[in-house]
């Protein structure tokens, strides 16, 4: 085998230009690893004479590659797909499929074994054969496959109601259709978990709702930074340990999340936050200054000429574009907790802060509901829901440079 810094590896698909497995495999090993956009046509050339040591393979190549192969690994065949390739020293292309591993590892992380149970796989795609694949293997005591229009579809889910574990299969609520997801919760009285394989948002509409429900959940993250592991150990020849992937999935997770703001008017959010990204090198959104832009006009003047009505509509719609985005740093306006509907806007790809300031400390200057009614009667009406959006609550004083800090260390912990 060649020495691990020479060999040339690399991804091969269609449309690679957003993948992050370029990032996870330098963090896992020192090899090359280049992205390979080919037209279908191409493919069998590449794979025949193609200047690569291993690849692996995403959609929509994962069976086009399958007749090209030489070998293919017991689950590949099972699955139906390979996202693995491997040439030998005698020029043998090897297929396997990593995902079952990746989603094998996704299932130990939640921590509920699924011997036993009955689990419902939404969904009949490829990601939906890796875990039918998975959960029979793992002894669940029923696997239901529910998709539009087979014998087991949604509407006819009710019959279901059993289902201990459900897993999503689908692209339903994946980035850029944030907010929407299969089904609701509701009809599953017996759940103990929720996987959703999907990465981008951090928390799918599903994931929201199991999380509300205290239902256990993960997102496929992990999954996906699994599937690079065990892909680069074929590649290497050696293991890789499970540190290794909990280090890499929780980078990546704090890399890609928002950074989002909430709080009183004049806490300091927009100074802040203007700071918080300039030192993370990311790109700063004010809410209000963007909703200013939409209607062309200042907030106090949207408040006399339209009504709050109007004003909290143009902050959904701001609200709704921006935090579906990623690696932002994102100051809302003091009243965003109000509205039930910007909840999970708020929380589907960001770490959510609440900056803390006592009212007397508030100043209410051209800012219109605080004018209207006292600071102290706004924060009292509003602890509560800051609380409950927050992830982390920084008590804030007009020192700009402690507050930093105290912002920071938040976001280590």
């Amino acid at each position: 085998m060649k020495p691990e810094a020479k060999l040339r590896t690399g991804l091969l698909g269609a449309h690679l230009s957003h993948s992050f497995s370029p990032r996870i495999h330098a963090a896992l090993a020192t090899y090359s690893y280049e992205l390979f956009e080919k037209e279908e046509g191409e493919v069998g050339d590449f794979l025949k004479n193609g200047d690569f040591d291993a690849i692996n393979v995403t959609i929509p190549y994962k069976k086009t590659v399958m007749p090209y192969l030489d070998e293919i690994s017991d689950e590949a065949k099972r699955i139906g797909a390979v996202n693995t390739v491997v040439r030998r020293e005698d020029g043998n292309l090897w297929g396997h499929n990593t995902d079952y591993e990746g989603f094998s590892d996704l299932v130990a992380d939640l921590g509920i074994p699924l011997a036993g149970k009955k689990v419902l796989v939404l969904g009949s795609g490829g990601a939906s054969r890796t875990a039918v694949t998975v959960a029979s293997d793992l002894g669940a005591r029923a696997v239901v496959v529910i998709s539009r229009n087979g014998v087991d579809n949604y509407g006819n889910i009710d019959r279901h109601a059993d289902a201990e574990i459900l897993i999503n299969a689908t692209p339903v609520g994946m980035y850029p259709n944030n907010g929407v997801s299969p089904l609701s919760l509701d009809a599953f009285p017996r759940l103990e978990g929720v996987l959703d394989m999907i990465y981008n948002p951090a928390r799918t509409a599903l994931l929201l709702d199991a999380a509300a429900r205290g239902i256990p959940s993960r997102n496929g993250l992990l999954m996906l930074v699994s599937q690079a592991r065990r892909a680069a150990e074929r590649f290497l020849g050696r293991a890789i340990p499970d540190a290794e992937v909990h280090r890499i999935t929780a980078e990546i997770a704090r890399d890609t999340e928002n950074i989002l703001l909430i709080g009183m008017p004049g806490c300091g959010k927009t100074t802040l936050g203007t700071r918080l990204a300039k030192d993370l090198g990311r790109t700063f959104v004010d809410t209000d200054a963007e909703i200013e832009k939409m209607a062309g006009m200042p907030i106090p003047e949207i408040f006399a000429t339209k009504g709050e009505v109007a004003f909290r509509a143009l902050e959904t719609e701001v609200l709704s574009h921006f935090s579906k985005q990623s690696a932002l740093v994102i100051a809302t306006g003091g009243g965003v907790v109000t509205q039930p509907r910007n909840l999970p806007l708020l929380k589907q790809n960001s770490c959510v802060l609440f900056l803390d300031t006592p009212p007397e400390a508030l100043p209410t200057a051209g800012r219109p509901l605080s004018q209207a009614r006292t600071p102290a009667v706004l924060y009292a009406e509003r602890l509560p829901l800051y609380r409950a959006a927050a992830d982390a609550i920084i008590p804030v004083t007009r020192d700009i440079e402690d507050n930093l800090k105290k912002i920071k260390e938040a976001l280590k912990a």
